[in-house]
């Protein structure tokens, strides 16, 4: 995909991706084509100061403004940490081919690209939770790729209507679609348990 989008001729600075993707030989990749990237590691990814000893990457005290480490099996990159509510420490690094430039990445830069991975993640949760882009019942490549322009066309419907402030989030609909169902349903046994009660009152009273 990489390659494709090269190809087209844009020239990105930075990419990111998660932790499924930052194996050894796609950072290499990266590298190779002359990208800077952020990206997610596991926490038992293995680092050293000094390129001799490596340790698990949760070993290391990681300062806000990053910590220059040597990746095993590749070259130095800067450690960030970013801390989620009720979750444990998330890992990412940041390299860049430029040694100065490396070592000049501070807290702000690193904020400013996780807050666009971050956007992406998000991004693909909701387009597979609320435009169930993942869930179709059809096997042929056209009606595939109409589902998938669906669930997109979907997507840009709900950020539209969420920059516009029509609503407050893209779960919105889909909650409150899920209460008014909800509560249908609960009226609906209610007034059905109401009613046989009241059969049974006049049944006993006959």
């Amino acid at each position: 995909m990489i390659s494709e989008v090269l190809a087209w001729g844009l020239q990105p600075k930075n990419i990111t991706t998660d932790a499924w993707y930052a194996s050894k030989k796609n950072l290499k990749f990266f590298r190779d084509k002359e990208l800077g990237f952020l990206v997610g590691v596991a926490k038992n990814r293995l680092c050293s100061i000094n390129d001799q000893e490596y340790s698990k990457i949760s070993t290391f005290t990681i300062p806000e403004n990053g910590l220059i480490v040597y990746l095993k099996n590749f070259v130095q990159v800067k450690v960030f940490t970013k801390n989620f509510k009720n979750e444990e420490t998330r890992y990412y690094i940041m390299f860049c081919e430029n040694q100065e430039e490396l070592l000049a990445i501070n807290k702000e830069e690193f904020k400013r690209l996780n807050s666009i991975h971050w956007g992406i993640e998000c991004y693909h949760r909701a387009i597979k939770q609320v435009c169930g882009i993942e869930r179709f019942m059809v096997r042929t490549s056209e009606a595939i790729k109409t589902h998938f322009f669906s669930a997109i066309r979907a997507f840009i419907k709900l950020e539209l209507m969420r920059s516009q402030e029509k609503i407050d989030s893209w779960y919105e609909i889909q909650r409150n679609l899920s209460l008014e169902v909800a509560r249908d349903f609960i009226l609906e046994h209610l007034n059905h348990k109401t009613e046989n009660n009241t059969h049974s009152q006049i049944s006993v009273n006959a």
